[in-house]
């Protein structure tokens, strides 16, 4: 064990990535953890939509994703106090602990049978993903030399966004092979959270970023000293905005699948799942690509592209055809695309990741992850908000659930026509910014 609890070692003696017991400690860690909560998810919103099927109730995906956010809005502030005011490796690992307590209570939620109770365990495991989040993110840079960041972070987005998707596509198979004994997914659930608590164990000890400082209650939202950053150090803000939209577009894009592949398509939950998982694909070579791509730089070209892409790519998911469905792309095709989906959104979400952490000041580096967890599920929550609304009016003018794809492709305009990054490098970031903005922590609090 004396291996493990190590301290994470002065920069230049950190070892190569794939060499490093951490790397894949925290890279298993967080996996499992993203897969967790949205096979867990997932299986909730198949409930939502056959339960509108069957009863000829509203479609309460929209309520699921709202709750589910709330938590991350309400916690992320105050989880990334402790993750400077303590050592990330420690919040980790009880993170992970009460993950497995999270999804006991959803097993015994999905025996009695409630939707309400199902909900309430939504937000639990929200809750316990906030505490999580700027942890899990901000331990990187911590962890690892600044020239492995693209790379870490490539491989990191990557294993999280397939483990999402692959969370997505088990839970159809699930839902079909334990319709009537669901509970036995949640014993699943129970065994990965487990297999991610030990992980969590070889993760190395790094350093407390503040060990002196004290709560606020701005930490609850966004503290006094991350305002004034933003406030003077713009591209970190509109890194964030564009960020949340971001992943505003993707909670859309998740529930539009399931309403298409369920409702439209009728290819069942099974397949469902599956379709779901065909942007597993690209989002992994998009991913990768970014990272490589990188080289210790900010292309901004990439981010573009990875836009203008979902954007397209969102559209031809909606338009309608002579294929099945109504749809002009058919189930095959629909597959195909989703595949071309991910590939842009990874080209568009690691150069944004990698921006953020390297260009934040060391000490606070996790209340700024913090803040962009808040904006990232504010946009998450008001997606559960959007997709309700859509659905109503697609409801009432007999508007097939394919069209939900192109009302999430409208939430990427602002990006695509007024985010106009510049290519910058990265090399010096945290040092640089630690250096710059030492002032900024004691000039007076400006709105953002």
């Amino acid at each position: 064990m004396a291996t493990i609890e190590a301290t994470t070692p002065a920069a230049d003696n950190r070892p190569k990535l794939f060499r490093d017991a951490s790397f894949w400690g925290i890279g298993i860690t967080q996996f499992l953890g993203a897969f967790n909560d949205n096979l867990f998810k997932q299986l909730v919103l198949f409930v939502c939509v056959l339960q509108a099927v069957g009863d000829r109730a509203e479609n309460a995906q929209g309520t699921a994703m709202l709750v589910f956010a709330i938590p991350f809005v309400a916690l992320s502030g105050f989880s990334g106090f402790l993750a400077d005011r303590y050592s990330k490796k420690t919040i980790i690992v009880i993170s992970k602990l009460l993950e497995v307590v999270v999804m006991t209570l959803g097993l015994i939620a999905f025996l009695s049978g409630s939707l309400n109770a199902l909900f309430a365990v939504l937000f639990c495991m929200g809750a316990q993903s906030a505490f999580f989040g700027p942890s899990k993110y901000g331990i990187l840079p911590e962890l690892f030399r600044q020239k492995d960041l693209p790379r870490a972070n490539g491989w990191f987005l990557m294993t999280t966004f397939m483990a999402i998707i692959f969370g997505v596509a088990l839970a159809g198979t699930l839902m079909e092979t334990f319709r009537d004994q669901i509970w036995i997914a949640s014993a699943i659930c129970i065994t990965i959270a487990i297999i991610g608590t030990i992980s969590s164990f070889f993760v190395r000890t790094t350093p407390v970023a503040q060990p002196g400082l004290e709560f606020h209650p701005g930490a609850l939202f966004i503290p006094r000293e991350t305002r004034a950053l933003l406030w003077e150090k713009r591209r970190l803000l509109k890194v964030l905005i564009v960020t949340s939209l971001f992943w505003c577009t993707g909670a859309v894009y998740q529930l539009a699948v399931n309403d298409i592949g369920i409702l439209q398509l009728q290819i069942g939950e099974e397949q469902t799942g599956y379709l779901g998982a065909c942007a597993a694909i690209g989002i992994a070579v998009g991913c990768v690509a970014a990272g490589r791509l990188s080289h210790g730089t900010f292309h901004a070209g990439i981010v573009r592209i990875g836009a203008a892409g979902m954007m397209v790519t969102l559209l031809l998911l909606a338009a309608p055809g002579s294929a099945r469905g109504g749809t002009l792309l058919g189930t095959g095709g629909t597959a195909g695309m989703l595949v071309v989906l991910g590939i842009f959104a990874g080209l568009f979400a690691v150069p944004l990741q990698v921006y953020l952490q390297a260009k934040t000041p060391i000490e606070q580096k996790g209340r700024i992850i913090a803040t962009m967890n808040v904006l990232n599920w504010i946009g998450i929550a008001f997606s559960g908000i959007y997709h309700k609304a859509f659905n109503q009016l697609f409801t009432y003018l007999a508007i097939p659930p394919a069209t939900m794809f192109a009302a999430a492709a409208l939430i990427l305009v602002p990006v695509v026509v007024f985010y106009r990054p510049e290519h910058e490098s990265l090399d010096d970031g945290v040092e640089a910014a630690s250096e710059q903005d030492a002032s900024v922590a004691d000039e007076p609090a400006c709105a953002v």
